[in-house]
């Protein structure tokens, strides 16, 4: 009989010998109800704060990735200043909208799980093999998504072995497509695409690729209530993160206020925006 590891301080063998490099396999194996998919929920649909709009963009030489900060719960601002852009690892971020505490959740397992598979194996998991690590943990909460908790992120980062950044979208059941130059999730995302489909171009700056998404965040806010703009009166501004070849680095609050206000100050001249050329 195996002695109480409560008692003796002890963790059980199994807790230092992993079989799996998957650190969800193995909570699945010995405390499955922590997994965010094997929760109980009431009947019918549950009501809770949701992120909204996040936006996505490559450059040559790297990514930027940034979401809005306000949160909703039906016609209600349930808070103004949610985190929703969080780094997976050195090199990979994730943008979240959908519910707010499972999306949450979901980003520090997936930061488990990154990190698991690099003690146990040695190695880092490629761009694609990350991509399809949080591809399985969305299609895992698919019971909460039919009952209105979905989670629906973006996934970006620097692809070590082709040298540029990708970027990764999904929907509820986990499926995956690649994104091409940009890409927008959320509540505001329709705006938001349609702001970079006109100013997006390969040949962006990282300056000029920071400048698009806070553009686009701005239009998306200025056409979906649930998408929040700059507050200059709270000095609330967008999350803004940008991945390269040394890895993964969040604007301070300075870059982005600056950016912000920049931003700001020009729509006082053009409310719509900068104009894309007809030809």
């Amino acid at each position: 009989m195996e002695p109480n590891t409560r008692s003796t301080g002890r963790l059980p063998a199994a807790f230092l010998t992993p079989g799996s490099s998957s650190f969800m396999d193995f909570l699945a194996d010995h405390s499955p109800e922590m997994l965010p998919g094997n929760r109980k929920l009431p009947d019918g649909i549950v009501e809770a704060p949701h992120g909204t709009t996040i936006v996505a963009a490559t450059f040559p030489g790297g990514v930027v990735l940034a979401g809005d900060r306000r949160a909703t719960m039906g016609n209600m601002i349930a808070q103004r200043d949610i985190e929703k852009v969080f780094p997976a690892d050195e090199y990979s971020a994730v943008g979240i909208a959908g519910t707010a505490g499972l999306a949450v959740e979901m980003v520090k397992l997936f930061q488990l799980e990154l990190e698991h598979f690099e003690k146990v194996e040695g190695a880092t998991l490629s761009l694609e093999g990350k991509a399809n690590r949080l591809s399985t943990m969305i299609r895992s909460n698919l019971g909460m998504a039919m009952q209105g908790l979905a989670v629906v992120p973006l996934f970006a980062g620097w692809d070590e072995g082709r040298e540029k950044g990708r970027i990764f979208s999904y929907d509820v059941t986990g499926g995956r497509s690649e994104e091409h130059g940009y890409a927008a999730t959320g509540s505001g995302s329709i705006f938001a695409r349609g702001s970079m489909k006109k100013l997006y171009r390969e040949d962006l700056t990282e300056q000029q690729a920071t400048t698009l998404v806070v553009q686009a965040l701005y239009d998306a806010a200025d056409d979906d209530s649930a998408t929040g703009g700059p507050d200059l009166a709270r000095r609330i501004f967008p999350i803004v993160t940008v991945i390269t070849d040394e890895g993964f680095r969040r604007l301070t609050e300075a870059e982005s206020s600056e950016l912000a206000r920049s931003v700001t100050e020009r729509r006082l001249e053009q409310p719509d925006g900068p104009r894309a050329a007809l030809l």
